[in-house]
């Protein structure tokens, strides 16, 4: 297994593929657009890969914040389910442990959906706490 940074825009048809496990609402040519869109912001992917298969990927920014100082947030991570309990969750989370460290990032976070038992074993697993409750209003528009 080798973990790897997105850098070409060549590799994004295969991580918007396992992206789209975790994110169903797109489709492969949105998902890859809404990835540039945001990208433009310092979104960024780091993914894990092995033998050409993508096992693992975790879509994130880099940011600093009173509460938190300098900081990566995990927006999106899925492990493609094909690879699913082998280990992969656990390598990418040591990678970004270490992605941390090697930025001067004291913290790292993400949130998870309430329904998502097996995801929140998986976290506490890795070292992470329950931090917070995160609110939220979903249609300001409407």
């Amino acid at each position: 297994m080798e973990a790897c940074l997105l850098k070409s825009e060549m590799e994004l048809p295969a991580i918007a593929e396992v992206l789209l496990q975790l994110r169903p609402q797109y489709t492969l040519d949105s998902l890859i657009h809404q990835i540039k869109k945001q990208q433009k912001s310092g979104y960024q992917i780091a993914y894990v890969k092995s033998d050409n298969n993508v096992l693992c990927v975790a879509g994130f920014v880099v940011g600093e914040k009173i509460a938190w100082g300098k900081h990566i947030y995990i927006d999106d991570l899925v492990t493609n389910e094909k690879f699913r309990s082998t280990g992969v969750g656990a390598f990418i989370i040591s990678w970004f442990k270490s992605y941390c460290e090697e930025l001067g990032c004291n913290q790292l976070h993400l949130d998870s959906g309430i329904q998502k038992f097996p995801a929140h074993r998986f976290y506490l697993n890795n070292r992470f706490n329950i931090a917070s409750h995160h609110f939220s209003i979903t249609d300001i528009c409407s």
